[in-house]
């Protein structure tokens, strides 16, 4: 299986979804967990969407499995909560009685056991983004950095090959950069750090300069 940067997700019955927006690992594994893929004619919203639910892939196309109907059930990939902020330590403060509801909310809070002392505020509240990807993985962006074990940024991630069966990346084609006028396929062991935005590898650009260019599709 191939995901590539924007390409397009449908249903079984070639209803567009959206397109990829990025593609979760686990940094430790190299598993590939979830897609995120971006809202589009289906989704309102950027959707999680697991890999289990993926069909076929290239380069081109990504289609969900036949089973996969209820797309409004998968869960969004950013949740924003407001919860209170501990004022405990702020100077000339008093710890509010109330477990206050987030702003807007205009159902009566439930009681805590306390007496309110201060007015309900906006400062009393902080907004929080959770994304809704496992524990230790990482969301790598479409286009994350590629920088080479001597700091040099060789290229962009344009796309991912996955094993079918382990669901593990076996290799990154590396889009054309600075360093580089063609692509590149780039060994996933090859991986010393990943984050959402910049991949490490453990080999100079040298290495990779020496190795054939990618034609692909």
């Amino acid at each position: 299986m191939q995901f590539k940067d924007g390409a397009q997700v449908f249903t079984a019955d070639g209803s567009v979804v959206g397109r990829i927006d990025r593609v979760v690992l686990d940094p430790r594994t190299e598993e590939v967990t979830h897609l995120v893929v971006r809202h589009g004619f289906l989704f309102r919203e950027d959707k999680v969407v697991p890999i289990e639910s993926v069909d076929i892939a290239n380069e081109e196309r990504i289609t969900l499995n036949p089973g996969i109907i209820d797309l409004d059930s998968l869960p969004p990939f950013e949740e924003t909560q407001f919860v209170q902020r501990d004022i405990s330590d702020t100077p000339g403060m008093v710890q509010p009685l109330y477990g206050y509801a987030p702003y807007g909310n205009t159902a009566t809070p439930a009681y805590s056991g306390w007496i309110p002392t201060i007015p309900y505020s906006d400062e009393t509240v902080v907004e929080r983004v959770e994304q809704n990807i496992p524990e230790n993985t990482a969301g790598m962006n479409s286009g994350a950095r590629v920088i080479s074990q001597d700091d040099r940024h060789v290229g962009e991630v344009e796309s991912l090959f996955v094993d079918p069966n382990s669901k593990q990346a076996t290799h990154f084609v590396i889009s054309q950069g600075i360093l580089f006028k063609n692509r590149k396929i780039v060994p996933s062991n090859w991986v010393k750090t990943l984050t959402e935005t910049e991949v490490v590898l453990g080999v100079d650009a040298n290495t990779l300069e020496r190795l054939p260019d990618y034609k692909g599709n």
